[in-house]
């Protein structure tokens, strides 16, 4: 109520149980009865969280040796060289999901409405949206250890398509359906039922929800931050990664979990990091603008935390992080601060 969040959910669990997790108020502003109430069956968007599973799936892929994380670009799809900046001839599949590769950022709608028009089915979109990031300038910050580009990861998810056979969609759903037993969705939940939560911003120093036919579509970055999911399957994905951080194999090895968490400083294959001394945490944050995600692994203290909410106002964050502290002060902080 404080900071004007229609619907929040939170998890806290540890590598073996869900500690705490409740989801509460409205599922937009606008219409508050008993059909709009929060659910646990309520489905949020992850926004950039997205980028976590991405890593997961090419994590399976490269466990199954289809694929490596050195696996350059262009060792599978050398007739395109020609036509791409040589500044990106040696980039690889770990480069583009760690924001390594210096792919322009395209987290901004600015750069998306200048694009040319792509056309057929959205995994031919996103090859073409590669083919233009690739003839483009690299990024320049010769200072900086990685560069963030949402962009990046369209060009890997062609790198999977490639070496599996199968689009981006279907080889997610695969993986986090059939073999994780959790449910996705691609794209805004009322999208795909008016009785799921609307993506909230504001309109006229107003909070106004989205509707379902909202023309802000982010298929070209779907790998990149497009996913749905409830707070119950999302924890359970995330407990997937503690149990791992902390020495147990189950889908991927835990050997994977720590490369996809730590493999890197800062930022490895869809999380970023904070590794040192006693403390070793991995957090990411998500949002498209209209819904907020945040997650907290503490792989010391065996825990982590899921923040998710139907809006992304300042406020909203703010209100999320004051949820973290009061969570953490609970939960953990026996060693890291």
């Amino acid at each position: 109520i404080k900071y004007n969040i229609p619907e929040l959910g939170y998890s806290v669990v540890s590598s073996d149980k869900i500690i705490e997790q409740k989801v509460l108020g409205f599922h937009r502003t606008d219409l508050r009865n008993e059909n709009t109430r929060a659910s646990s069956l309520d489905y949020f968007h992850l926004g950039s969280n997205t980028k976590a599973i991405t890593g997961f799936v090419a994590a399976t892929l490269v466990e199954n040796n289809k694929i490596k994380w050195s696996t350059k670009f262009f060792d599978l799809f050398p007739s395109w060289k020609n036509n791409c900046n040589p500044s990106y001839y040696d980039i690889t599949l770990a480069d583009l999901l760690s924001h390594r590769a210096k792919i322009q950022p395209y987290t901004s709608g600015l750069e998306y409405q200048k694009l040319p028009k792509f056309s057929g089915d959205k995994s031919e979109q996103r090859r073409q949206f590669s083919k233009y990031l690739l003839s483009e300038e690299p990024v320049k910050n010769t200072d900086k250890i990685y560069s963030y580009s949402n962009a990046g990861y369209s060009i890997a998810s062609l790198m999977l398509e490639k070496v599996s056979g199968k689009s981006w969609e279907q080889l997610t759903h695969q993986i986090m359906s059939k073999t994780l037993n959790v449910k996705i969705v691609f794209g805004w939940p009322n999208k795909h039922n008016i009785n799921q939560p609307f993506g909230h911003w504001v309109e006229n120093d107003t909070l106004k929800p989205n509707p379902p036919d909202i023309e802000y579509n982010l298929s070209l970055g779907e790998p990149a931050g497009d996913i749905s999911i409830t707070l119950p399957d999302y924890s359970k994905f995330i407990q997937l990664n503690l149990q791992g951080l902390l020495g147990k194999d189950n889908i991927i090895k835990s050997s994977t979990y720590n490369y996809l968490h730590f493999g890197l400083n800062e930022y490895a294959i869809g999380w970023g990091n904070v590794n040192k001394n006693n403390i070793q945490l991995s957090e990411h944050s998500g949002s498209a603008g209209t819904f907020f995600c945040y997650t907290l692994l503490d792989k010391i203290n065996n825990v982590a935390y899921v923040i998710v909410t139907n809006s992304a106002t300042q406020g909203t964050q703010e209100g999320v992080f004051k949820l973290l502290a009061k969570l953490r002060k609970k939960y953990g902080l026996k060693v890291s601060k």
